[in-house]
């Protein structure tokens, strides 16, 4: 590993260490990436050995704690991100339009990923190597894409010959000690029904360190071009999926004391039944896939409102969502209104036309989308932009638009809402305690 900056003050300072020295192994073990320099230098005594200028150079360790040693490296990880190797028949990245920031095209499919910022993996670029020292060094949690345990239908899904062979895995990480987070992107008629069943049942065996299954459908936009034909789902459809994964979830419920399975929000949607109440989804492990996020939405937003608020004055905004969440927007904004009149929200709900019409989620919502619906239809001089349609930093959208473009070509000024319903609605009431809130009736 070549360091490229050394903290000034550092232990790796003060042993001479600089930027372009390699370093090549702590008490023998090798090291490949940031994971196994943070694992094996987290020690208070350990045998060092480094390429300097001068040579190989080798020291044994004395620390006062715990904690950073003190090297920097080219990139977060120590080398570069592993690139996915599948070409699943549901890949989202495959249907994307062109003129999107850069970054979007890269498929990643990488286990560090994983454990620290979330992602998803497939384990088809890992070995058995890997694996061993996921568990010797308890990398936990790791998030699998699993979409289905019928090992010849994961090899036809992925489009990948390694696709049923490292199902294997699973059981290993799990008898290791590795709590495994498992998403199921369903494909209509490929591993929904009877295959969603088999899948369900097989992880079922390896909870509760399977701590968590989600099911989300598979997106679908108008860039499929030489992709295989996916049948989006329907109403009726998306009803048998909750009414197996419900299924499921009770029995874990029944074993365990917790549901572990649960559809995401857009089945409920899709099906036209209500969001279960917050208790369903008892920790919202799976936020990150759209389960419960509406539910927990509503109930932060509320609890906030129900806190007193000092407005002085008026306050009149417009903000931008998504198809799927207009309804919910809608119905909190109107909310608002009732108990604070003083405060007035007007909600645009942006039609993705950018990826074809048929993708609602509002993170998924561009800026050309929103200028070309919401030019000359603003009634305030404010536009709330939720967070999550832009990038980490909060400041670009998806086809490379800035939010200071934005708020340029509409003529308003830009404010980025939190994603949280509690931080949205202490956004939008942004003034201190007001007394005279109409109480509900």
């Amino acid at each position: 590993m070549k360091i490229a900056r050394v903290e000034p003050g550092s232990e790796a300072e003060v042993l001479g260490l600089g930027p372009g020295d390699e370093l090549l192994s702590v008490d023998e073990n090798e090291l490949n990436d940031s994971l196994d320099y943070d694992f094996y230098t987290d020690s208070k005594s350990f045998h060092l050995k480094a390429r300097v200028a001068d040579g190989i150079r080798e020291w044994d360790v004395q620390r006062t704690e715990h904690g950073s040693f003190g090297c920097d490296f080219q990139t977060y990880l120590g080398d570069q991100k592993h690139s996915c190797s599948n070409h699943c028949m549901f890949c989202f990245i495959d249907q994307l339009p062109p003129g999107m920031r850069e970054s979007l095209y890269f498929k990643d499919d990488d286990e560090r990923l994983s454990f620290l910022f979330g992602n998803y993996i497939t384990m088809t670029n890992m070995q058995d190597h890997e694996i061993d020292r996921i568990i010797k060094m308890h990398i936990s949690p790791i998030n699998i894409s699993v979409h289905t345990t019928n090992p010849q239908l994961r090899v036809r899904m992925l489009a990948n010959k390694r696709g049923g062979e490292v199902l294997k895995y699973l059981p290993r990480l799990v008898e290791g000690g590795i709590a495994v987070n498992c998403q199921l992107v369903l494909c209509r008629g490929i591993n929904d029904g009877d295959e969603l069943r088999r899948t369900l049942s097989d992880l079922l065996e390896l909870t509760p360190m399977v701590q968590s299954i989600a099911a989300v459908p598979c997106g679908v936009t108008d860039y499929r071009e030489k992709l295989f034909k996916q049948t989006p789902y329907d109403a009726k459809t998306s009803a048998e999926v909750i009414d197996i994964m419900e299924e499921f979830g009770d029995e874990c419920k029944r074993r365990h004391g917790k549901r572990i399975i649960y559809p995401s929000d857009e089945w409920y949607l899709k099906a036209g039944r209500p969001i279960p109440p917050e208790e369903f989804y008892e920790d919202f492990d799976q936020l990150e896939n759209g389960v419960g996020m509406m539910r927990l939405y509503a109930s932060e937003f509320l609890a906030e409102l129900e806190k007193p608020h000092r407005i002085y004055g008026t306050k009149k905004m417009d903000v931008v969502t998504g198809e799927m969440a207009s309804p919910l927007i809608h119905q909190m904004m109107a909310e608002l209104h009732r108990q604070y009149p003083m405060v007035e929200v007007t909600v645009h709900t942006i039609k993705n036309k950018f990826f074809g019409g048929n993708v609602g989620v509002a993170g998924l919502v561009t800026a050309t989308d929103i200028i070309a619906q919401c030019e000359g239809k603003l009634t305030s001089g404010t536009l709330g932009v939720p967070a999550v349609m832009l990038r980490e930093e909060k400041d670009t959208f998806l086809d490379d638009i800035t939010t200071d473009q934005l708020a340029q070509r509409l003529g308003v000024k830009v404010e980025v809402l939190p994603t949280s319903g509690g931080d949205e609605a202490r956004a939008l009431l942004r003034s201190g305690l007001h007394i005279a809130r109409r109480r509900r009736a």
